[in-house]
């Protein structure tokens, strides 16, 4: 989809008129930095001293040091890619990278085609990299084979990129989630995703937000995808905790995922428990971008004015 496409498919609602001047404050104020493609942006030096003031705050309620500590490139093999299915259930949001690997005669054509204005993309092959969708992903082909006893738990902080382009500024295609991950038993799983949910509220009343735990779903694409997704809400699978950055004018935005995996990813990525049995897993997902505009947009513009308890707890 071209951005100018996506523009014209924006609303035109109360809704969508105060995202739009939400994501003009950011960029009127430097937070943010505008680039030629919808949803994708830059950061400023204070943007970023807001996201690890908040991330000072989630390491301080993790697990510390009996997890396991990974950062991950923002992409990974096509092959870990292709076995967690997330082309099968998010097609849509994909995101492939294409490289040359023509002649020299291939190259000329190609460069001809880009004189004349015209599409040269026909010329690129895929590689075996993938764009990174959740942080936690790359983690788990380490873990084919048997887990120790008491299974893995595991701290990811990354990049993640999503095919969403959109004016709301808490829609961005490229943003990072910092994620607590248990691999282990089906009651290990349950009880790390249930844990956090009240752990990740109490993450954001530390912050001074006004956030919200409600049952939710994944995107799922199609019409497959409903009867996933309506099957993820009767299991109770996946808990949101919302902040409204919007008022009344939606049901608020996600800014932590609670999610139970059940044994997808054990199946796939062939993954046992000592005890023989399929490996489930679940994980917390704080984020970073979307709490640093909830914090922005409850209180204020200028973090120094911000109160002087939420400064001291993100040692800004």
């Amino acid at each position: 989809m071209s951005t100018d496409t996506a523009v014209e498919r924006e609303e035109t609602s109360e809704l969508e008129r105060a995202r739009r001047a939400f994501r003009a404050e950011l960029l009127d104020a430097g937070l943010l930095v505008d680039t030629s493609v919808t949803g994708l942006y830059g950061r400023s030096g204070l943007f970023e001293d807001i996201v690890d003031g908040i991330d000072a705050v989630v390491r301080a309620a993790g697990p510390g040091a009996s997890a396991a500590r990974f950062r991950f490139p923002p992409v990974f093999p096509r092959t870990s890619f292709e076995r967690t299915d997330y082309i099968a259930s998010f097609p849509d949001l994909t995101g492939a990278i294409n490289t040359f690997t023509g002649t020299n005669a291939e190259h000329a054509q190609l460069l001809a085609a880009r004189a004349d204005g015209e599409s040269w993309d026909k010329w690129l092959e895929p590689t075996d990299t993938m764009l990174v969708s959740a942080a936690c992903h790359p983690a788990y082909p380490m873990f084919t084979g048997v887990l120790p006893d008491g299974g893995a738990l595991l701290d990811v902080y990354g990049y993640c990129f999503r095919h969403e382009p959109a004016f709301d500024p808490a829609r961005m295609q490229a943003f990072r989630m910092h994620e607590f991950v248990q691999i282990g038993t089906a009651d290990q799983a349950a009880t790390h995703r249930d844990s956090w949910i009240e752990r990740g509220l109490e993450v954001l009343s530390d912050l001074w937000l006004d956030a919200t735990s409600v049952i939710a779903n994944d995107p799922f694409f199609g019409r497959v995808g409903r009867m996933l997704a309506a099957n993820q809400r009767e299991e109770n699978l996946k808990t949101e905790l919302t902040v409204r950055l919007y008022g009344d004018l939606d049901e608020g935005t996600a800014v932590v995922s609670c999610n139970c995996h059940q044994d997808h990813f054990g199946v796939t990525f062939d993954i046992a428990t000592a005890d023989g049995g399929i490996a489930h897993s679940a994980c917390v997902g704080f984020g970073m971008e979307r709490i640093a505009l909830a914090m922005l947009r409850t209180h204020g513009m200028d973090p120094s004015r911000w109160p002087s308890a939420v400064k001291s707890r993100m040692s800004l």
